[in-house]
């Protein structure tokens, strides 16, 4: 689908006079609010716990923080402090080359106050990534690994990307990522029941998802499980870790051991930040804020921070367009057209021809603020202007440029949103266009 983005924003008297063939824009409202870059240097995987009020955050080796950086700050916005390294130990478990760096942490205390730490490390004697664990008494560490792997599996490419969960019945599980693409074999998520402890393993584990998903590039990894409302909703990362497709998805199941179905769009790109974070991932969830690391120009992986809301058990992070199909929406005085050759859907919203005719479109939003609606559109007789509203209040106009039937373009209107679900209706002004979808960010 071809898209062009531009912003057309005008009160309605002032559109009436200034709205031409090629549409006006206004000084622009406010809109999107990007992530947050809360750490600008080196600082991936990022896993973040909250622990009397101050935050915690431990991430992937960095040379100039050490094996398991650690950082703190009295909100899990910032400001963050850098402390150094978490670990301190002389000498090492004899598994473990020091020399190769650590992957993706996870910190969760257990019952009796103690702290667990999930970590990856190159196993000396079979040169494969392996999951290990140590403990502390403080989440300022020291951490002490235990002498052997928890996980470490060759023959399956090695095991990386442990992170905790621990269900509603207070059961304790390990999920990680057996690296299958190292060897050109399946890369699979897993399910692991431990004792309470975290290090010992009960009985079989269950496949949860597995790279089997073109949009995946062979790679999935980083699980990340919260339990919503009596659903599971499996988070994770996909894609090449290097590159600006690496993205973070997700998958549902009503059962903690699944089926887990994937959601049809991923919850974070770099596109659908519209380039504001490159290659989101490495995902962790701290109460309402996802956090996650992004490529930084400067070189590295930056830590970034944004907004988290649930519409019903599907996530939604500010910042990141989410898309809603118009032909599921409300319609008045209009139709909905099927096999609408290049619409996202293959279905759109038609005949909105009239002063009676509209359509209505809830769209959630993590919290109050200001958003950009992006709408696909076609317009084919010449240019058309829908009115916008948001939950009945006041109108401003959207012009849609012509580029021809089934020819899909967009526009984009800032907005002010609650908290929530909100209504946002478009209604025909003058001429002739198609709705195809609302993605709101």
């Amino acid at each position: 689908m071809t898209r062009v983005r531009s912003i057309l924003l005008l009160p309605l008297a002032l559109a009436l006079a200034l709205i031409g063939p090629g549409g006006v824009s206004a000084e622009p409202q406010a809109g999107t609010v990007p992530p947050q870059l809360v750490i600008a240097s080196d600082f991936p995987d990022p896993d973040v716990i909250e622990v009397d009020g101050t935050f915690h955050a431990y991430s992937t080796s960095s040379p100039d923080k050490g094996v398991v950086p650690h950082a703190t700050a009295p909100t899990v916005d910032g400001p963050w402090t850098v402390q150094g390294d978490v670990f301190t130990t002389d000498p090492w478990p004899d598994w473990i080359r020091t020399t190769h760096g650590f992957w993706a942490p996870d910190v969760s205390q257990r019952r009796d106050g103690s702290f667990l730490l999930y970590f990856t490390a190159r196993n000396d004697h079979n040169d494969r990534m392996c999951v290990g664990a140590a403990v502390s008494e403080d989440p300022d560490g020291p951490f002490v690994p235990q002498g052997e792997p928890l996980v470490c599996d060759p023959e399956e490419g090695g095991d990386i990307d442990a992170s905790s969960f621990v269900d509603t019945d207070g059961r304790r599980y390990l999920l990680y990522k057996n690296d299958g693409n190292a060897i050109g074999e399946p890369s699979v998520l897993w399910l692991q029941r431990t004792d309470t402890t975290g290090l010992e393993l009960l009985g079989r584990r269950v496949e949860l998802l597995r790279n089997n998903e073109p949009s995946d590039e062979g790679v999935i990894e980083a699980p990340t499980l919260v339990h919503r409302d009596g659903e599971y909703v499996l988070l994770f990362s996909a894609g090449v870790y290097s590159t600006g497709n690496y993205h973070t998805g997700y998958a549902v199941s009503s059962s903690l051991r699944g089926p887990y179905e994937r959601a049809p769009r991923p919850l974070l790109t770099t596109d659908t930040l519209d380039g504001a974070v490159d290659g989101p991932g490495g995902q962790d969830v701290v109460g309402d804020t996802l956090v996650f690391h992004g490529h930084l120009a400067s070189g590295g992986r930056g830590m970034y921070t944004a907004a988290l809301g649930w519409d019903d058990n599907r996530p939604v992070v500010r910042g990141s367009r989410l898309r809603d199909e118009a032909e599921d929406g409300r319609i008045h005085d209009a139709e909905v057209r099927h096999g609408a050759a290049g619409a996202s859907g293959g279905a759109v919203v038609a005949r909105l021809d009239h002063g009676t005719s509209w359509v209505e479109v809830d769209v959630f939003a993590p919290e109050a603020g200001s958003y950009t609606v992006h709408i696909g559109y076609a317009a084919g007789y010449g240019d058309a202007t829908h009115t916008l509203t948001v939950d009945g209040g006041a109108e401003q106009v959207v012009g849609y440029p012509a580029h021809g039937w089934d020819s899909w373009h967009e526009v984009s209107a800032n907005v002010q949103l609650q908290e929530g679900l909100n209504t946002v209706r478009l209604r025909h002004r003058s001429g002739f266009a198609e709705i195809d979808y609302l993605e709101t960010a």
